[in-house]
């Protein structure tokens, strides 16, 4: 399964298993996890686990996660300050819990969602600054981990910079590898080189990625049809954007809202 957001857990008892990949890690007791968002995975719990679980929504100026290049499991052993952070945001944060009935068929995601943002709405400055602050303490124990893999300090050229940000503001448009070449003033086949050099991936599947990532933001959040997420995408056919949704997913549409909508019946807190 693939997440639109960054999942946060907190084992307090019992144990289980996530996959990513290749990857088997076991959740204990006592330790943090991060699940970064569109990070491949499965989890499973053959007797009892009892946890707290925290989504998350990233966003950033530069429009680059800050897991960019770790989109792969991390964990951290808590510590009691780390325990105390997360209860008290769960204090802070009544009824943001997801487990409303245990029946995936009639769980309600655009009805959540919408709830979640009426109490962003309407929570007070002081608890909104205490949630964002145990946020980001949380988010820096696993940056301080081993496991973490630190994004290359080479800053980007302005001009992929400013190609990067323009795509996510305008994906919906039809974006051609020439047209944005021309934005920035190069030539097709050096700015296809440069964005490949800078970001390791080449203009037409970035924009597809990110392409993608928005529809899974759009099947988690929304009750839209494919169709309309396919055209809120910048696909100008289903088909099209059922080939490519699987090709970079592994699932097509259908299969991933299904097993969102079965891994969205556990309890959460939304933030």
């Amino acid at each position: 399964m693939i997440s639109p957001y960054c999942r946060v857990y907190y084992i307090d008892e019992g144990d289980g298993l996530v996959t990513s990949g290749r990857e088997k890690i076991k959740l204990e007791a006592g330790r943090l996890y991060i699940i970064p968002s569109f990070t491949l995975c499965n989890l499973f719990c053959e007797q009892y686990l009892s946890q707290y679980f925290i989504h998350f929504f990233e966003d950033s100026p530069e429009s680059i996660s800050l897991f960019e290049n770790n989109r792969t499991i991390i964990q951290a052993p808590a510590s009691d300050t780390d325990i105390s952070n997360i209860k008290r945001m769960v204090a802070i944060n009544p009824g943001r819990g997801i487990n409303r009935s245990d029946n995936p068929k009639v769980y309600e995601k655009n009805a959540y969602y919408q709830s979640y943002q009426e109490l962003n709405n309407t929570m007070n400055m002081t608890a909104y600054l205490e949630t964002q602050g145990i946020l980001l303490q949380l988010i820096a124990r696993f940056l301080d981990s081993s496991q973490f893999k630190a994004t290359s300090t080479t800053p980007l050229p302005s001009k992929i910079m400013s190609t990067i940000s323009y795509i996510r503001l305008h994906l919906k448009e039809n974006l051609t590898i020439n047209e944005l070449a021309q934005r920035v003033n190069l030539h097709p086949d050096y700015f296809s080189r440069l964005f490949f050099q800078y970001t390791a991936i080449r203009p037409l599947a970035y924009i597809h990625e990110k392409r993608i990532e928005r529809a899974q933001y759009l099947i988690t959040t929304t009750d839209l049809s494919y169709s309309r997420i396919a055209e809120e995408t910048g696909f100008e056919t289903l088909p099209h954007f059922s080939k490519v949704f699987k090709k970079i997913t592994r699932v097509t549409p259908g299969e991933y809202k299904r097993q969102q909508e079965m891994y969205n019946s556990m309890p959460a807190i939304m933030v």
